[in-house]
């Protein structure tokens, strides 16, 4: 085999190995027939490629994000079904829940949606940054944001506000010497007289720069003297020329109400006092007093059945579960979020970059925003001019000008805004700067993708194609076979292990098996290699299966505590590039990483199928074994109890006929005979397994 060169025109006559994504100058392999190196054989199999293949069809959008061949993440969207998650409706109250904290309101989509009180209260900084997975260190304009590490903590969200400070303390943190320059008015020895008459205590003499002070006394060296004698005897040695403090204190007088209390005139400054005073003091910023703001308790005082309000979903309904929504309201677009009725500025917590937080951070304050409005700046921002972003913002302003004008010209439930089909939010959310092509199969779709191309950014190198092709288009790029697989038990790994879901109504669990896995040199680095591999193949299986809520990982037991970093540090990387919120906790003693997912909607598993009718979704039904006990049980309790029938007939499945006919003819002729009665079998293959019927002949009624 010889090699050519990426001009495929020349010859090496050596051997380099090359990257998947190649450079200039790289190398690729060509058969000795040919000088050439067609640019779809490159493209296939050397180069790495990431695309977007949208699929729709008449009741239903499938959207499937592949890299070098290998699918990624997978959409579906039924056209049938209402985009419920994120949503705005116009919606009214239909009941209050006190003993749930919660009320239940009328979107007009079937089953009342369910509002948590919490939901009901306008979110604070602290509430956006907790809730919402791509904002970190944001900033709330018009208001004042304590640092993180100033040491100053946000009073809590109460009814009430808290009592000010004392106005000396407060003075006390930017004037370090206040209390020497403007000694406060203090009672001395039950006089009327403040301080500030009575004459200054005599400063310590100076001698060769060093202030001669007394030896200050310890407060828990006194509590220990009280206990220990052996303390006493140390502080009568180290105070034997400073008089004991009860011969220099008097004792308290009382003092009318509201006045100060009494200090002593001439009370000479400590040595740690006398240090501190010298030191320059850091300002601290007074605590900042947020206003009153409403709480849970208030939350029936204000909300009143049949009440009209703003709600947005945030989880779809779920099996018999009603959806979710919230009363804080944001409507996301391609590099901003827009969060009508807050003050909230924010970054990505994906940007993690200083220089470039602050830069975004600057360029989204200087936006022309209306009042009580705030904004997220998303990931895909990043190094991006302010023109993207005001585009971005007055598409955004623009929605949600129309929302308001259907909200005035519609009563509730009505829908005010709602999100945009499968493909536009996949481009909206999915189209990062290491997207190749986008291709669609219906027209519709291709000019939706170019027009969104267009609008998000002119320069863009996406290429965008229109998928004209009997086969499919999944068929085509090798996808089908790989979404058939998604459904399956068992996912095997590439080294011979493999690991099975089962998907509860309570969990998700994955158990994981090292199978033929010989690939390690010895037990614990084949152990370490599976639980690798799975971890990383659990990372894809949750985002195309949008397996959501808890979810248990039963890893194969490592004992060095290494390896179960190792694997869970690893865990923690793959996840980080889902766009769900995602919870972990370390690995337990007993092999277990825990961890939780956000579930918006149905899983692809429950969207795709129905319940067995036969087995009623429990994948298991009687032995013929189990049910020719029970037939047996049943006859002779109807001929112990019913001795005037003398001729019946039972009709069975046909399996269970079997059984009866050949393994159990012995047992029922016992039983005739016993019984002295006519016992006829008949096969049904129509009946259920578990279903059987005895008839008397006589009557010919079902007993």
């Amino acid at each position: 085999m010889t090699w050519a060169t990426r001009s495929y025109s020349k010859l090496q006559p050596r051997i380099t190995l090359f990257s998947p994504r190649p450079a200039e100058g790289d190398i690729f392999p060509v058969s000795r027939g040919s000088r050439r190196l067609s640019r779809r054989y490159i493209l296939k199999h050397y180069i790495s490629m990431k695309q977007i293949l949208i699929n729709s069809e008449e009741l239903q959008t499938r959207v499937a994000v592949v890299e070098d061949g290998v699918l990624r993440d997978f959409f579906m969207e039924r056209t049938n079904r209402d985009r419920l998650v994120g949503s705005i409706y116009k919606a009214r109250i239909k009941n209050l829940e006190p003993s749930l904290q919660a009320a239940f309101v009328d979107i007009g989509c079937g089953k009342n949606a369910f509002l948590h009180y919490w939901d009901m209260i306008p979110a604070s900084q602290e509430m956006l940054e907790g809730s919402d997975n791509d904002d970190n260190g944001g900033d709330t304009a018009g208001k004042n944001s304590a640092p993180a590490n100033s040491g100053v903590q946000l009073l809590p969200l109460t009814s009430e506000p808290p009592p000010p400070r004392p106005k000396q303390q407060r003075q006390r943190h930017h004037r370090p010497h206040a209390q020497q320059q403007q000694p406060q008015q203090q009672l001395v020895q039950g006089q009327e007289q403040p301080v500030a008459d009575l004459p200054e205590p005599a400063q310590p003499e100076v001698a060769s720069g060093t202030a001669v002070m007394p030896q200050p006394k310890s407060s828990f060296l006194r509590r220990l003297a009280k206990i220990f004698p052996v303390f006493a005897k140390g502080e009568q040695q180290s105070d034997a020329v400073a008089p004991s403090p009860a011969a220099e204190v008097p004792p308290p007088v009382s003092a009318p109400m509201g006045a100060p209390a009494a200090v002593p005139a001439a009370k000479q400054p400590t040595l740690k006092e006398s240090v501190r005073s010298a030191m320059p003091r850091r300002k601290r910023p007074p605590v900042m007093q947020q206003k009153s703001s409403p709480t849970v308790d208030d939350i029936p005082e204000l909300f009143k059945v049949d009440q009209e309000i703003l709600v947005q979903v945030t989880k779809g309904p779920i099996g018999t579960k009603g959806a979710r929504v919230t009363t804080n309201l944001s409507i996301p677009g391609r590099y901003l979020v827009l969060l009508p009725n807050s003050n909230h500025i924010g970054i990505s917590r994906r940007v993690e970059e200083r220089e470039e937080r602050d830069r975004l951070r600057k360029m989204i304050k200087s936006l022309s925003l209306p009042n009580n409005m705030g904004l997220i700046c998303r990931t895909v921002g990043a190094g991006l001019k302010i023109e993207h972003f005001q585009r971005d913002l007055d598409m955004l302003l623009d929605c949600w000008n129309k929302a308001e004008d259907a909200e005035e010209k519609h009563r509730a439930p009505y829908c005010v805004y709602q999100e945009p089909d499968l493909a536009e939010r996949t481009l909206r959310d999915c189209l990062t700067e290491d997207i190749d092509e986008v291709v669609a199969d219906s027209e519709e779709a291709f000019k939706c993708a170019s027009a969104l191309l267009l609008r998000y950014n002119r320069q863009s190198k996406v290429k965008v194609k229109f998928y004209q092709n009997p086969t499919s288009i999944f068929s085509k790029y090798g996808v089908s076979q790989q979404i058939d697989n998604i459904f399956n038990r068992k996912v095997n790994l590439p080294s011979g292990g493999y690991i099975c879901i089962d998907e509860t109504e309570a969990l998700i669990a994955i158990d994981v098996n090292s199978g033929k896995n010989r690939s390690g040199k010895d037990h614990p680095e084949t152990i370490l290699a599976t639980n690798l591999e799975a971890v990383k193949e659990i990372a894809r299986q949750l985002r195309l299966r949008n397996i959501g809520g808890l979810v248990v990982l039963d890893l194969i037991d490592m004992r060095s505590k290494k390896d179960q970093q190792t694997v869970y540090k690893t865990f923690r990387e793959l996840v980080a590039e889902d766009r769900a919120r995602i919870k972990t906790t370390p690995i337990s003693s007993l092999g277990l990483l825990e961890m939780t997912r956000q579930r918006e909607n149905e899983s692809l598993e429950s969207t795709i199928y129905d319940d067995c009718p036969y087995c009623k979704g429990r994948g298991l039904v009687k032995s013929a074994t189990s049910m020719s006990v029970e037939i047996q049980r049943r006859l002779n309790e109807v001929l112990a109890r019913k001795q005037y029938l003398r001729r019946l007939a039972v009709h069975v499945n046909s399996k269970v006929m079997d059984r009866l006919r050949i393994d159990d003819r012995k047992v029922m002729d016992s039983l005739a005979v016993e019984f002295e009665r006519q016992i006829t079998f008949r096969s049904d293959p129509n009946m259920h397994i578990e279903e059987f019927k005895i008839i008397d002949l006589d009557s010919n009624k079902e007993i």
